[in-house]
């Protein structure tokens, strides 16, 4: 048995032949299921690519050939074939192995991401600089049936098929997921090829090339019928072979050594099932394996176990919304892809003509939601801060300058822990703040939570944006009932003091009064929660309280709400120099939990009480 640890790169594949390259799959395959039960991670897409990686290392030649994983998070097998399953253990942790490619950790790694659909814009790139200098290599790229979905890969495909002098080679990993479920037209397309009697072929024997122009005008009816089929990757210039299946070695290298002797772009479609190798995730129609916390491997349940009453702020967001729903028919919940991760499974299921899940479209989800609020159906957009940014232009150009109100529930906000710089939720006040019209809020608690999703819903006319974390928290739905309403944008005093102010937001405003409990300074703490329009009358009262400021924010400083403080304070002389802004620097921010992030760019305790002390006695002197 060969050990992973001992892998150094992928060269010792090219000896290996059949069966110790099933052996190698299943060692890794069970090494994955052992070593994600302790870390977390991206579970059943890897289960499902295991096979497919070996190939594409045993054929290519890493790092000359350049490999392309779309998104990343299915690259596990890559990493440990190219000498990384020893560093396991540390798997999505600070300081630790990343969940996804980092050219930082291997030669191998040549595109990172994160985020889909752009592994085959990637690929255009590559492709283009080895002939413009001349240099030899392949460029593969590995995107998935939900990637493709995405506007970003049919533009690079328009590119790809029809640009002379390139021979990309895009395998296509068709699981029938992307999360969960595909949908859409694309998704119908793949079924009726995966469904064909070529693909029962192709799966058990030799390959099978793409239908030529000359055979549709010979063959019947039917067959024509399945050839039109096949026009969507005809069209755009792509030389078609498959469907085949993803866990036969011997298919799976048959058409790899094909497709590498090509000198034109082709797409290898190839069948594979998501969670292979493992029961719960194998028959997991939902996604609820896609990405797991740490799990027992014999029952499937979570280590920790869940205390009662604690949930997550999707699910105190989604609760809301489907109260809402209830009483409002004409009203429409639009998200991409992410009905697991934004805690509306239950909605679906009991409101299924309400929801509108577009697949990974950020784009055509918010435009779209633009156009139905003109036909004043109200609309409501949960969607990951960190994916909120593939729809910038559309908040800004068809929402926001078309007066529309659109109600954004922004999940994921702040630090996300383990999927690190790509994923993290810091910027989505810095570019929505300039946005004329839109307004920002952050709950510090659920109950706030509910008062402000009545104000979005009830009250506002504007394009309005609800930032939520990722975090979990005690959540008693009976004492929400008699909430008082918000009226107007403002904020509240939630401590008392007279030496110094802190403002906050969200939970960082229950987390400074806690803070602030451990000591004796006598600090009053506002809480921010609209973040914009600011509350310029409780403002303009701080300001002439003539007391050092300081603003705390899991952010970055560049567009947070401290600079919008601060850029309110500058027409008014004197204010300034006492106004401190504590956020997260203007750079990346890698992956790790909140405790170390913090202690690193000082945002933590220690670090912020000694600052209020200097604020204060410097304030005395």
């Amino acid at each position: 048995m060969i050990e992973l640890e001992k892998i150094e790169n992928p060269a010792f594949l090219k000896n290996l032949k059949e069966p110790a390259l099933s052996e190698l799959a299943a060692t890794i395959r069970s090494f994955l299921i052992s070593e994600i039960a302790k870390t977390g991670g991206h579970l059943s897409s890897n289960l499902g690519i295991v096979e497919l990686t070996i190939a594409i290392h045993k054929v290519f030649n890493s790092p000359k050939d350049k490999i392309i994983f779309d998104v990343g998070h299915q690259a596990y097998t890559h990493k440990i074939l190219t000498g990384r399953a020893k560093e396991f253990p540390s798997l999505r942790q600070y300081n630790g192995l990343s969940g996804y490619l980092k050219r930082s950790e291997s030669v191998h790694d040549c595109w990172e991401a994160g985020h889909s659909s752009t592994a085959l814009s990637a690929m255009a790139g590559f492709e283009l600089a080895r002939k413009m200098t001349n240099s030899t290599g392949k460029t593969v790229a590995i995107i998935g049936d939900g990637s493709l979905n995405s506007g970003l890969s049919f533009e690079a495909l328009n590119f790809l098929g029809h640009e002379p002098g390139i021979a990309p080679i895009i395998i296509l990993n068709d699981n029938e997921m992307s999360i969960s479920k595909n949908v859409g037209t694309l998704a119908k397309l793949l079924n009726s090829l995966r469904a064909s009697r070529t693909y029962r072929k192709a799966s058990s024997s030799k390959l099978i090339p793409r239908f030529f122009r000359d055979i549709k005008i010979r063959v019947g009816n039917m067959l024509r019928g399945f050839a039109k089929n096949l026009t969507i990757f005809d069209e755009f210039g792509l030389r078609y072979y498959g469907p085949i299946d993803g866990h036969n070695f011997k298919t799976l290298i048959h058409y790899l050594e094909l497709v590498k002797q090509l000198n034109r772009p082709c797409v290898l479609h190839v069948v594979t099932k998501k969670g292979k190798g493992y029961p719960f995730a194998e028959n997991d129609p939902y996604g609820m394996w896609h990405g797991v916390v740490p799990f027992d491997v014999e029952t499937g349940l979570p280590l920790n176990k869940k205390a009662e009453n604690i949930v997550s702020w999707s699910n105190i967001i989604s609760d809301y919304v489907y109260q809402y729903a209830q009483t409002h028919d004409s009203f429409r919940v639009i998200i991409p892809a992410m009905i697991n991760g934004s805690g509306l499974r239950r909605f679906q299921q009991d409101f299924p003509e309400k929801i509108i899940d577009v697949g990974i479209c950020e784009s055509f989800a918010v435009c779209m939601s633009a156009a139905l609020s003109m036909e004043n159906i109200q609309v409501f957009v949960p969607i990951y801060s960190s994916f909120l940014q593939r729809a910038y232009d559309q908040v800004i150009h068809d929402v926001a300058r078309q007066h529309q109100h659109v109600i954004f529930g922004i999940d994921r906000a702040g630090l996300v822990g383990g999927d690190g710089e790509t994923h993290q939720g810091l910027y989505d006040i810095s570019y929505l703040r300039h946005i004329p019209e839109m307004e920002i809020v952050q709950p510090k608690d659920p109950f706030e939570a509910w008062q402000l999703l009545d104000y979005a819903f009830l009250v506002s006319t504007h394009p309005i944006a609800i930032r939520y974390s990722r975090q979990k928290l005690l959540f008693n739905p009976d004492a929400l009932e008699d909430r008082e309403p918000i009226l107007a944008p403002s904020w509240t005093i939630s401590r008392n003091g007279h030496k110094a102010i802190l403002i906050a937001y969200g939970e960082n405003v229950g987390r400074m009064e806690r803070m602030l409990e451990k000591t004796t300074l006598d600090v009053k703490v506002v809480n921010a929660r609209f973040i914009k329009p600011l509350d310029t009358k409780m403002l303009n009262g701080l300001l002439i309280e003539g007391l050092p400021i300081m603003v705390v924010e899991d952010v970055t400083e560049v567009g947070g709400l401290g600079s919008a403080i601060l850029e309110y304070a500058s027409g008014r002389p004197g204010f300034i120099p006492k106004i401190s802004i504590h956020g997260l620097p203007d750079q990346f921010i890698e992956q790790g939990d909140n405790e170390n992030i913090y202690q690193k760019y000082h945002l933590d305790d220690t670090f912020l009480i000694d600052r209020l002390k200097d604020l204060i006695e410097k304030n005395t002197q």
